[in-house]
């Protein structure tokens, strides 16, 4: 029976998150599987994966066949690179403690880097949130200065309409519009 180990979809439309299986090669995508050895949540940043290592490395050993998406997988979570050394010391290259000298330095680098990109990206995030706020903050005192120079116009508008106007003289210029005309017409 040719095996494959392949994600199975989970979750609703937009937010899925899989399943990793082995399965017949002829089963559907979402059907039969043989067994369940972990999980991968696309979702989070990095990527979850959960994932039973020893029995990941039995079924390739076996000879089941990973996916794209699975191989890529599996190689982020050293299971190709133990196989591979576990080949080395079956052809001789080397023996099983220098194999496991080997893949332990691997690890420790592989999970520096991961422990690096967490603290790159909770960094980033920090400073976004640091500019956002700067960012609110210009934007608060444009706003309240507005409503200030707003406060004062009416207040000016208000100082303006309480003053009571100075009494115009209409009788004079009432009179020196009459006599305007007389003299105008003696010419």
């Amino acid at each position: 029976m040719p095996t494959k180990i392949r994600l199975q979809r989970h979750g609703r439309k937009g937010y899925a998150y899989y399943h990793i299986v082995i399965a017949d090669s002829r089963a559907p995508r979402d059907g039969k599987f043989i067994e369940r050895i972990g999980s991968y949540n696309p979702n989070t940043n990095p990527a979850t994966i959960d994932l039973k290592f020893e029995r990941a490395l039995y079924w390739l050993t076996t000879g089941a066949q990973p996916t794209d998406t699975t191989r890529n997988i599996l190689s982020a979570e050293g299971v190709l690179m133990k196989k591979h050394l576990l080949e080395g010391v079956k052809k001789g290259a080397f023996d099983e403690a220098e194999a496991e000298k080997r893949f332990e330095a691997w690890k420790a680098g592989k999970e520096s880097s991961v422990v690096k990109t967490k603290e790159q990206l909770a960094a980033q995030k920090q400073a976004d949130l640091k500019a956002r706020q700067k960012s609110e903050v210009e934007v608060n005192k444009a706003k309240a200065a507005e409503q200030a120079k707003k406060k004062a116009d009416a207040e000016a508008a208000a100082i303006v309409e309480e003053t009571p106007a100075e009494p115009v003289a209409e009788e004079t210029t009432i009179e020196e519009v009459e006599v305007a005309p007389a003299t105008e017409s003696a010419e």
